[in-house]
């Protein structure tokens, strides 16, 4: 079996490992698995828009997923947390990242509705599994 490696996704990833110890990803051989990924900015703010921060947390994905050596070209499994439940703009932004991410395939997913996600402001959590061929 393969050593495991971990990454910090540079900022808000350096902030996670001083005060909450943990890494952003793993890769274990050529799978790649994530940690929750919230739509924060580099100091873990969160935009007041739902949108901006499922964008955000799309795009803190791709950082993530680069900083393991894979993208969203690998990625087979998503797992994504939502607080306040599942209306219409919630699945409409999700599918719009899904096809500008991943336009030439379409990975498994579980959406799950929380009651609450890490921090406070969160409406939003994506984790992917990625397999790099």
């Amino acid at each position: 079996m393969s050593k495991p490696e971990f990454f910090i996704t540079p900022g808000y990833g350096d902030i996670a490992r001083e005060t909450l110890h943990y890494a952003q990803a793993v890769k274990v051989g050529n799978r790649v698995e994530t940690s929750g990924q919230g739509g924060w900015d580099h100091q873990f703010q969160i935009p007041e828009s739902l949108t901006d921060e499922i964008a955000l947390a799309f795009h803190n994905l791709d950082r993530t997923l680069a900083e393991a050596g894979a993208g969203w070209e690998h990625v087979i499994h998503v797992n994504s947390y939502h607080v306040g439940g599942f209306p219409p703009e919630v699945n409409e932004q999700m599918v719009k990242w899904y096809r500008h991410y991943m336009p030439n395939h379409a990975p498994i997913w579980t959406e799950l509705g929380v009651e609450a996600l890490g921090l406070p402001a969160m409406r939003i959590e994506i984790r992917v599994t990625a397999i790099i061929a």
